[in-house]
């Protein structure tokens, strides 16, 4: 999950996320299994409605640890290149 998280060609938060796996720029979902049940439960079912496979990271800290900044994150996509 680190080396495909460390690129620039991603974005990382709910806002950016859901919308790029809303229109359809999202290849891949990586989400937090920490993250609030209601938020986490949105992003799963646009992920399957958009066909974006997700890939679980055990914490919000950790997620965003592998992406390079000092907060956690619920959810960062991969962009389609």
């Amino acid at each position: 999950m680190i080396n495909e998280l460390n690129t620039n060609n991603k974005y990382i938060g709910l806002k950016q996320s859901m919308g790029a796996i809303e229109q359809g720029t999202a290849a891949k979902a990586f989400l937090a299994k920490d993250t609030q049940p209601h938020i986490r439960n949105k992003i799963i079912a646009s992920c399957l409605e958009n066909g974006v496979p997700v890939e679980y990271a055990e914490t919000m800290r950790g997620l965003g640890e592998a992406c390079g900044i000092d907060v956690g994150a619920a959810v960062v996509v991969l962009l389609n290149t």
